[in-house]
Formats: structure tokens, C-alpha cells, sequence
């Protein structure tokens, strides 16, 4: 009951200070006072969401699901949406579908295999509104989501585009940012000195007076921030609360085969958006596709020496670990103690084969041979 009240008190003071945000008018005069809500917004809101001691706050039963394969991607969207129709087709993993809504009430984990690549898909239950503030079992669903590499949110074609909105607006709530960079500003804290402010750009919304009311609300005094580049109070709070988690999204929009082609041909304009049909499993090519491209996956081939290389089971890594050092620690963290030195072939080397070091970057489908001492 306690729980109860403290959700609906939250919920009347984020929806007050949302209102009050919305009518004030933003200039300069009135920055400082924004910046200074938003800081407090997001504090009240990681304390809402943060589990307390030993009070249940775990993921819940049937959402502690087991991250395996290369990658994992997680469908999130309203209620009976096809997100079950669709992990059951793409995956042949059967996830309890019918015609009414809150069928799937836990997470309902599948595995395809890609391009070599194992990929873990989650069917995440059904969010609604509020669920970034703890209405609902939405805190247990997003708190999966932000362990995914790739978020597909599902939307019913027939519905409108404004459950677009809702789903990141709940999202965003929980410190998840789709499509986005972390911020290009630079945070340190220190001991003494006070608050030391660099800006490298021109700045439209932030200035000296505005980073440090919002520092003073973190009780932060003492701090080096350099702005990089023209940014928002919403990007400060984001770097000084350090939790949030950057993850590309894909809008799945489903029951394309109940919509006209002219109505089709609007939808496929929509930036970062797959239309297709779960039911009748149509247009699951283009939407493989787009999901490989932004997990940003690399796979490399490995060459036994004096054999043909491997070309069925690549070694999968992320675009930004794929060094030969990350290589060796993604077979065995042993084997990189061992390594003398390996031969690639590929895109990544001036000609074939080359010798490199454990320094050495790879690219698409390599090949690789290690030496060991």
C-alpha cells in the first residue's frame, strides 16, 4: 500500500513539473531555472526506480534471463502488439500469442543464427504507461531492455504513431538514449578548485551560471566540465548521473498486410523504421538485415595452420573490440599469454598474409592465424 501512495505522489509531481516545463518559456532568463528542474526531475526519478536494500528489488521471476550468443535484442512495445508472433517466426520459439492483450507475462528468450552469428532475441511483456516509474512489473521489463544491444520497439501499423512516442518517452525515463551519442562533454570531479568551465563551440542553451546550479543540485562544487560541443541541460544531467546506456533502436511496424501501398510507401520514409508482417512473415529479409547492421558485428575466420580456413563458425566481435588482443580473449584469456604473433588476410592488411601483433585492428571477415611462442 505504501508503494502504492508513493507511486501516485511521484507520478502527480512528474506530471507537475512536466507541466510546469511545458508553459515556461525558454530563453535565457529561464535556463538556469530549467536546467535546475530537470536535475532534480532525474534525481526523484533514480530514487523512485532504484531498488531499496533488500526490499525485492531483483529482476523478478521469469526476467533474469541468461545473456548467451553474440548479441542480444530485446522487442518492447504496448500490449498485443505481434511481438510474440514475431519472436515464434523469426526464432520457431513458441511465445503464447492471442487476441487479447497481456499474453506474455514474462520474458520469452529465442536464438537465430545470422551471417555466423548466434543472436538472442527476448520478448519482453508488454509495457504501458508509467512503467518508468515503477507502474506495473515496467520497471522488471525495462531493466531487461537496457542489458540489449539492440532494441527493436514493435508498433501496431494501425494504431497510431503516438505509441512511438510513449514507448521512448518511458524508455528515456529509464536512462535508455536510442540512437544517440553520449554526450561530447567532459566530467571530472576533484577535490578542491571549484568549478572549472570550458566550452570549445558556441553554446545555445548552457552557460557558467546554469552547469553550476545544476552541479549544486548533485552537491557537486568542485569539478572540471568542458562542453565539446553545443549542448542541453538534459545532456549535463545525462553525464553527471553516469547510468545511462546508449542503444541503437530499430520501430518495427507491424500488420503491413491490412494498410494500402501508398500508406507503405509513407512508412518506409520513417527514419530507422522496418515495415513488416509477423503473421504472414513478410518482409523478415529487410528487417534481418537492418537488425545486423546496427548491432555493428564483425565477424573473423580463423585458419588452423596448414588447413583451409573455417568460413561456418566465425569468432563474432563488437566493431570497437576487434583487435587481435580481443580476438584471443574472446576464445580463451590464456591464449593471448601464448600468442608469439598471428597472420591475417583481409581487408585489414596491406597484403596477404601479414604478420601483426596483438595491437593489430581487423575488419569484416578476416582471416586469421595464430602463432604461439
Amino acid at each position: 500500500m505504501a508503494s502504492f501512495i508513493a507511486y501516485l505522489i511521484s507520478r502527480t509531481v512528474f506530471s507537475c513539473a512536466n507541466i510546469i516545463m511545458a508553459r515556461t518559456q525558454k530563453n535565457k532568463a529561464t535556463s538556469n531555472h530549467l536546467g535546475l528542474l530537470k536535475a532534480r526531475l532525474a534525481k526523484m526519478r533514480r530514487e523512485l526506480i532504484t531498488p531499496k536494500g533488500g526490499s525485492g528489488g531483483g529482476t523478478g521471476e521469469g526476467f533474469d534471463v541468461a545473456k548467451t550468443g553474440d548479441a542480444r535484442i530485446g522487442f518492447v512495445g504496448f500490449p498485443s502488439v505481434g511481438k510474440s508472433t514475431l519472436l515464434s517466426n523469426l526464432a520457431g520459439v513458441y511465445s503464447e500469442v492471442a487476441a487479447y492483450e497481456f499474453t506474455t507475462l514474462t520474458t520469452v528468450p529465442g536464438v537465430i543464427r545470422y551471417k555466423g552469428a548466434k543472436i538472442q532475441l527476448l520478448d519482453l511483456p508488454g509495457i504501458i504507461e508509467g512503467a518508468k516509474d515503477g507502474k506495473g512489473r515496467g520497471r522488471q521489463v525495462i531493466a531487461v531492455a537496457r542489458t540489449c544491444n539492440l532494441i527493436l520497439i514493435v508498433l501496431d501499423v494501425l494504431k497510431p504513431l503516438g505509441h512511438k512516442k510513449l514507448i521512448e518517452h518511458e524508455l528515456e525515463g529509464f536512462g535508455i538514449r536510442l540512437n544517440k551519442q553520449p554526450p561530447n562533454i567532459g566530467f571530472k570531479k576533484k577535490d578542491k578548485g571549484g568549478i572549472n568551465f570550458t566550452v570549445t563551440c558556441p553554446q545555445s542553451e548552457l552557460d557558467g551560471d546554469a552547469v553550476k546550479s545544476i552541479l549544486a543540485e548533485y552537491k557537486i562544487h568542485n569539478a572540471d566540465i568542458t562542453l565539446r560541443s553545443d549542448s542541453t541541460a538534459d545532456d549535463l544531467i545525462d553525464v553527471v548521473e553516469g547510468n545511462r546506456v546508449y542503444i541503437p533502436c530499430i520501430y518495427v511496424l507491424n500488420k503491413i498486410d491490412q494498410i494500402s501501398i501508398e500508406e507503405l510507401d509513407i512508412i518506409y520514409k520513417v527514419p530507422h523504421c522496418v515495415p513488416i508482417s509477423a503473421h504472414s512473415r513478410w518482409n523478415f529479409d529487410d528487417l534481418l538485415e537492418k537488425m545486423w547492421d546496427y548491432l555493428h558485428l564483425v565477424r573473423i575466420y580463423t585458419k588452423p595452420k596448414g588447413q583451409l580456413p573455417d568460413y561456418t563458425s566465425p569468432v563474432v566481435l563488437p566493431t570497437e573490440h576487434t583487435a587481435v588482443e580481443d580476438f584471443c580473449l574472446k576464445i580463451h584469456k590464456s591464449l593471448l599469454k601464448e600468442l608469439k604473433y598471428a597472420l591475417v588476410w583481409g581487408a585489414s592488411v596491406k597484403h596477404n598474409p601479414q604478420k601483426v601483433g596483438k595491437d593489430h585492428v581487423m575488419e569484416d571477415e578476416d582471416v586469421i592465424q595464430l602463432v604461439k611462442k
